[in-house]
């Protein structure tokens, strides 16, 4: 093999491995709104700012629905602008959404409502870890997080999950802030892979700097 020969593979070797190095990086900005236009992704939402003078009491399984602020802790009046503008800001990204499912509780149904990314569904499978003994225990919470967070999701489109902060961390490790977001990429049989994790703020930061796509 000629010189030039060995360089052209050398040079074919090095384009090669780029994508692997590329993925290895977190998204964020445009090259993530650009991935979640593609489809194929988990966004999971904790839930938007909630009023923390008030307090979750639960003594029998099914009250965390409950929307009553002396009941259950409860969205603020700032929650709700905030959620409002995460959705407004992804309709304008022109992320497409096939599903919602959010947990049973009032603030994360109520901040699924406000994105109004599409029908919202509740679903058992994303709890609170506060009340995991009501609901199989602690490791049954975590696996079903997980599970929900690998299905594949429809071709062109994404999955939005509302939940807490704690069961997302005990299932991935993220944790992202109130009305912040973990993207993942499901992964069959594995692990959900942790791509993005987005500030409430840099939705609408990054629709001011985006044009939709046509």
């Amino acid at each position: 093999m000629n010189i030039a020969a060995r360089r052209w593979l050398v040079a074919i070797g090095l384009l090669l491995a780029l994508p692997s190095a590329a993925a290895a990086e977190p998204l964020a900005g445009n090259v993530l709104v650009q991935a979640l236009r593609q489809g194929g992704f988990v966004i999971y939402f904790r839930h938007a700012a909630t009023d923390w003078s008030q307090q979750d009491r639960v003594n029998a399984a099914g009250e965390w629905t409950s929307c009553e602020p002396d009941r259950m802790r409860q969205l603020s009046e700032e929650g709700r602008k905030t959620a409002e503008r995460i959705g407004t800001s992804m309709r304008r990204l022109s992320i497409p959404v096939s599903r919602v499912l959010s947990s049973e509780y009032c603030r994360t149904r109520e901040t699924a409502l406000r994105l109004g990314l599409g029908l919202v569904e509740t679903t058992p499978d994303i709890m609170n870890m506060k009340v995991a003994d009501f609901v199989g225990g602690r490791d049954a919470v975590i696996q079903r997080a997980r599970k929900r967070l690998s299905e594949p999701t429809p071709p062109g489109a994404n999955v939005v999950i509302v939940g807490h902060g704690n069961v997302v961390l005990a299932a991935t490790g993220a944790y992202p802030a109130e009305a912040g977001a973990a993207v993942f990429r499901p992964r069959a049989g594995e692990a959900p892979e942790l791509i993005a994790e987005v500030a409430p703020a840099e939705w609408t930061d990054v629709a001011r700097r985006l044009d939709p796509l046509e």
